[in-house]
């Protein structure tokens, strides 16, 4: 039997499926790019004035679609108010039917209240309680640390007291007041944060233009407060020959908070510690300051070389201010100054190096918390 013509037939009839199916294919993908080219062309005119019209369209259709879907599929429906476990007439709690279909009023079910998670839509004014830390208050809000000590001019050493007032954004980032001249993206700039998370935070009261109008506040989600300008650097030397005085214990602390922005590594002997907000800085541990300032141009911008006596020595670099003199002696925990970005810097943080007779060591082998 010869099945040479069958397998051509086959073969025919793939190779047509194939055309066939190409062809609706491609006219599908026509259909579609006209489609979207459409709605496109709808969008955009009048600089997008359209978007807001279409959007609140497709939610309307999204919410009739779910009801409709919802009476239809679910052994529940939800149009009628009916939910597993929960009687048709939300007005009667425990209701049930029995004989006769009467609604029997009974104690046995509770009514349960379902409170959404949305975000807060204005600052609140909260009274610190005794025992509150700026920690705990940010944890019970639900932002961070630096939002509320930035909203309330507070920094990381502050004691907060029962009774004093504090005020909480809705969430992490800061507040600001709209200037003349201020748009959408010069806000975001200031503030190192994105233009589109000011437009979608809920309650930021912005027009479909997007203009802004004197006076009115704004939420920046995740906005930090703009780094201070860079100071004119301070050019003079330490006095040579500075005796030590107080010898450190050799158990170092963590001189600033933050967060790591750079390990130690052969070409960087230091750890960087990164804060938008800035910061105290902390002598690491007890010793006599033999350098201070910007005294070449290196781009350590304005340090403090601490010499603990010990052979170790710490170098705090790129500080906005300074706050010791050469000369003087320190204990661990003193403020020596501020967090900066003088010198070879790409934004405020602290340049940390520990060195033992000259070494390098990697500071977070030495650093404790």
């Amino acid at each position: 039997m010869d099945h040479d013509p069958i397998y051509r037939e086959f073969v025919d009839f793939l190779r047509a499926l194939a055309g066939w199916l190409t062809l609706r294919l491609t006219s599908a993908a026509n259909s579609f790019e006209t489609l979207k080219n459409f709605i496109v062309d709808f969008l955009l005119v009048r600089r997008g004035a359209n978007v807001s019209t279409f959007v609140h369209l497709c939610l309307l259709v999204l919410s009739v679609g779910v009801l409709l879907a919802g009476g239809v599929f679910s052994p529940s429906r939800i149009v009628s108010g009916s939910y597993p476990g929960v009687p048709t007439s939300p007005l009667v709690a425990g209701a049930s039917v029995e004989a006769g279909g009467v609604g029997v009023v009974s104690s046995t079910v509770t009514p349960v209240t379902i409170i959404s998670d949305k975000p807060r839509d204005k600052v609140i004014e909260y009274g610190v309680a005794e025992g509150d830390i700026v920690s705990s208050i940010a944890e019970e809000f639900g932002v961070s640390e630096n939002t509320i000590l930035w909203e309330n001019n507070l920094v990381a050493t502050t004691q907060i007291k029962a009774g004093q007032k504090l005020r909480v954004l809705p969430v992490t980032g800061v507040e600001h007041t709209v200037a003349s001249g201020d748009t959408i993206y010069s806000v975001a700039k200031k503030y190192q944060a994105n233009a589109q998370a000011i437009i979608d935070f809920p309650f930021n009261d912005i027009g479909d233009d997007f203009g802004l109008v004197t006076g009115q506040t704004l939420i920046v989600p995740d906005g930090a407060p703009p780094a201070a300008p860079k100071p004119v650097p301070t050019q003079y030397l330490a006095r040579e020959n500075i005796p030590v005085v107080d010898i450190g214990s050799g158990q170092f602390i963590w001189p600033a908070s933050g967060g790591l922005a750079q390990y130690f590594s052969w070409y960087h002997p230091a750890i960087d510690i990164d804060n938008l907000g800035g910061g105290p800085i902390y002598a690491a541990d007890s010793g006599t300051v033999t350098v201070v300032g910007w005294p070449d141009n290196y781009g350590y911008g304005n340090r403090v070389v601490i010499d603990h006596g010990n052979g170790y020595t710490t170098l705090y670099g790129h500080m906005s201010a300074i706050y010791v003199s050469a000369g003087q002696s320190v204990s661990k925990g003193d403020v020596i100054g501020l967090m900066g970005s003088t010198g070879r810097s790409s934004g405020t943080h602290l340049h940390l190096e520990i060195r033992k007779d000259g070494v390098a060591f990697n500071p977070l082998s030495i650093l404790s918390r």
